[in-house]
């Protein structure tokens, strides 16, 4: 990867994952930057990854050559409002918000930028995240280069043509390692109430979660479907544990959930 300058606006968790794989995968710590107004995250990633921190946004900003803008989306506005007055011509900017579309930047910076929306999700920091990204008209190939590498560090990457298309990224992988921590976290308790203590609870359902997802990584041949109707006998103990995922309309929850996400995300483009 080329050797740039790379500052982090905002240390919250999505700024920890991304510098996480960075730093993990080799990129040189004191090549990157992390900005925040309180200095408790700051201090935790300058301890545990070597970088450089600041409270000074505009310091950070003019010191980088990539600007990864991770602040939440209502002070995203506030935030590239001060930094509108430095020369950024020659700076790409990377964003990881929901929701706001990228020809909003160029109102909140008041001119024209290279910017590039991203989806990541928080498993990068392991580097099994999934990354979704749409470049904005006016990014040349070297800049989506750029990003691509930074964002796949911590995982998988994938570009989408429509920018609409981020928000079922979002849906799909930026909000769905919920999905799975909330029907662990279900199975885990269901486990407890019948008498299992946490700590054996939690091997098994985290031990059958990474062999699901590995059954299904190392067999791309056979869809979902396939592999479960395969553990699926009927009559026995799996097919009646589905067959009441099924009664309860499970697909259809999961729907509904995702459509869910995507209006919100819709919703979140309109607001800020």
């Amino acid at each position: 990867m080329a050797q740039k300058k790379i500052c982090f606006i905002g240390a919250g968790n999505m700024s920890r994952s991304i510098i996480s794989g960075l730093v993990g995968s080799g990129y040189p710590a004191e090549l990157i930057q992390a900005s925040n107004p309180s200095t408790g995250k700051l201090d935790a990633l300058k301890r545990d990854f070597g970088i450089l921190t600041t409270t000074d946004n505009q310091a950070a900003c003019d010191w980088a050559d990539i600007i990864v803008l991770s602040v939440k989306p209502q002070l995203m506005q506030q935030v590239c409002e001060q930094l509108a007055t430095l020369p950024l011509a020659n700076k790409l900017f990377i964003t990881i918000a929901a929701g706001i579309p990228a020809t909003r930047y160029n109102d909140y910076f008041g001119q024209q930028i290279k910017l590039i929306r991203t989806m990541p999700n928080t498993p990068t920091q392991l580097g099994y995240g999934m990354t979704g990204l749409y470049a904005a008209s006016g990014v040349e190939q070297a800049d989506k280069d750029l990003c691509q590498q930074i964002m796949a560090s911590g995982g998988e990457t994938l570009w989408v043509d429509k920018e609409a298309d981020l928000n079922l990224v979002i849906a799909l992988a930026g909000s769905s390692p919920a999905y799975f921590f909330l029907f662990m976290e279900g199975m885990m308790d269901a486990a407890k109430e019948l008498g299992l203590d946490e700590s054996k609870a939690r091997l098994l359902v985290q031990q059958a979660a990474l062999g699901a997802s590995q059954m299904v990584i190392q067999n791309p041949e056979l869809s979902a479907g396939q592999l479960r109707q395969n553990v699926t006998s009927k009559g026995g103990t799996t097919h009646e544990a589905v067959e009441t995922f099924q009664r309860g309309d499970l697909k259809g929850l999961i729907k509904q959930a995702m459509n869910n996400c995507i209006a919100r995300a819709e919703a979140m483009a309109k607001e800020f």
